[in-house]
């Protein structure tokens, strides 16, 4: 009858070791969990709070935020949603383009016009599927009324078509005359970048219909297309103009390193392939930009890389500490990084870690500053200071 009893009280203590144990890997989850969303993070400017504004977007890719500070964002599949004011996320905006959602491809950036107000213009950039399995980028517009996109048109696309999934660019600035500077890319075709016939590793300088502005440089090739503002670009997803030079500074993904921050300067050549300050993915050397200087240098370079999306210029006061820095995306660098610009001087001062790929980044009009984060299950964050 003891033995009995001592057997059922043994199997009662395993019992209970095993829920203890199986609570203490469940807590241990759990603060992984917490850990990897970093609730909070040390900066330059103190603890700042990371709040989940939202998450279950597909691979959110552009952000802008309405005059009445709802929030469109673009997910890659190529559909638009709309954040609400009470944080939830609308169903998929009527009205947008059909995308080439293959690889890298899909729905990009989204901006507003300058005159919105007016007008009601949203554009977009996405990859335009064409015949044969081929694509390119290209940017569109409609207008924004009762919640979807209506009219939507095209106004340029990227020539020409080639077939692939990788290399788009995509960013939309628009000047202070209202002129777009639209950032593409060279559709990892490499030589084409040096290639005034075609649009591929450019950046184009357009009318905000879409035709080729009169302020582009004349270059000496006769069939150089008339929309190209610089060239001997590999691949930008980063841009902002600076807001008292009005220069576009551009952050461009490099090869096996070789990230770089640069001016897109009226009619100057960037070099690629020719040159870079990264190697070929096979290990293979490319020549040194400071080796051949008829081609544009960096301003700053990153090595490893970062692999920059989304710029901006922060001039906001619930930050003062950054007021007037530089913030880039980084995929890779899984955060973001910010920029001091001096002039034509630029200087790397500071990392925010945020443990997920960030693929644009946005100032909200009360100061904070907003992040999407790159997955299938992509989420929008929001940085504030801590109270």
């Amino acid at each position: 009858m003891k033995m009995q009893t001592n057997t059922r009280i043994t199997i009662l203590h395993l019992q209970d070791l095993t829920k203890l144990w199986i609570s203490l890997f469940v807590l241990l989850l759990l603060g992984w969990s917490v850990l990897a969303q970093k609730s909070t993070v040390r900066t330059d400017a103190g603890d700042v709070a990371v709040h989940k504004i939202a998450e279950g977007l597909d691979h959110p890719w552009g952000i802008e935020f309405l005059p009445d500070n709802r929030l469109l964002v673009t997910e890659r599949a190529g559909t638009l949603r709309i954040l609400q004011a009470d944080s939830t996320l609308s169903n998929p905006v009527k009205g947008t383009p059909e995308v080439f959602n293959v690889g890298q491809g899909g729905l990009f950036d989204v901006a507003l016009h300058p005159d919105f107000d007016k007008n009601k213009y949203v554009y977009f950039t996405f990859s335009d599927p064409g015949a044969d399995s081929t694509a390119t980028t290209a940017l569109g517009r409609g207008t924004f009324e009762n919640d979807q996109i209506n009219n939507f048109e095209v106004l340029f696309k990227m020539e020409p078509y080639v077939k692939g999934p990788n290399h788009f660019g995509g960013r939309i600035n628009f000047t202070e005359d209202n002129e777009i500077l639209l950032t593409l890319a060279e559709r990892f075709k490499f030589d084409p970048a040096q290639d005034l016939s075609s649009h591929l590793g450019t950046v184009v300088r357009l009318k905000d219909d879409g035709t080729a502005s009169d302020k582009t440089p004349k270059f000496d090739a006769a069939d150089a297309r008339k929309e190209i503002w610089s060239y001997g670009h590999r691949n930008i997803e980063s841009a902002a103009i600076h807001p008292e030079t009005g220069e576009l500074w551009i952050a461009e993904m490099g090869p096996l390193g070789g990230d770089e921050l640069q001016v897109a300067t009226a009619g100057k050549n960037y070099g690629w392939p020719v040159v870079s300050w990264g190697d070929n993915y096979d290990g293979s050397e490319i020549p040194k930009p400071d080796t051949r200087p008829e081609f544009e240098d960096v301003v700053l370079k990153w090595t490893p890389t970062i692999s920059p999306s989304g710029m901006i210029f922060y001039d906001g006061d619930m930050f003062p500490e950054w007021k007037n820095s530089m913030f880039i995306g980084g995929l890779t660098s899984s955060g973001l990084v910010r920029v001091n610009v001096n002039g034509a001087q630029a200087e790397e001062v500071e990392r925010i870690p945020l443990a997920k790929r960030i693929r644009d980044v946005e100032q909200h009009p009360d100061g904070s500053i907003w992040v999407i984060t790159d997955e299938d299950n992509g989420m929008i964050l929001q940085l504030k200071p801590m109270k």
